[in-house]
């Protein structure tokens, strides 16, 4: 995702998430941080047309998807699991060891696409979602395991 992208990516975000969209200051500012922290892609139709979009920012051995969204009349043809793909491969990249998310409570959808990859619920933000008072629900898919801290029976 690039500058360029944005006009069309506002259109799409206002469209999917009315009650909080993000502001075009908020997606300037992330896409401020790539690569540094950030990770941002699109996903386009044959025609050029923009359908999809996702980030995630990672640092520390810890990434957090920041967003992802798939125009309606495109849902179901494997968009939303492209995406997502890309951003756990991503993070890999980066050496995460984990990948966190919030998701709607009454996000069922979504909620399945990321059971099938392998997060787990973790948490819940009660009424994290503003106007709306929605719950959150935080999910986590671990994607290597920490090596032993200090000592060890084998480093005596």
């Amino acid at each position: 995702m690039t500058g360029t992208d944005l006009p069309a990516i506002l259109r799409l975000e206002r469209a999917l998430f009315p009650e909080d969209a993000w502001s075009e200051e908020m997606l300037r500012e992330e896409l401020a941080e790539q690569p540094r922290t950030r990770h941002y892609v699109v996903a386009e139709a044959p025609g050029g047309d923009l359908v999809g979009y996702a980030g995630l920012a990672a640092a520390g051995g810890q990434a957090d998807v920041q967003t992802i969204g798939v125009r309606a009349d495109q849902r179901g043809g494997g968009i939303g699991a492209a995406l997502l793909t890309e951003l756990l491969e991503e993070a890999a990249r980066r050496n995460s060891e984990s990948v966190f998310l919030e998701v709607r409570a009454d996000n069922a959808g979504a909620r399945r696409l990321y059971k099938r990859f392998g997060f787990d619920e973790v948490g819940v933000r009660r009424r994290y979602y503003q106007p709306s008072d929605v719950d959150a629900i935080v999910m986590c898919r671990k994607l290597r395991t920490r090596p032993p801290m200090g000592f060890t029976k084998e480093s005596k």
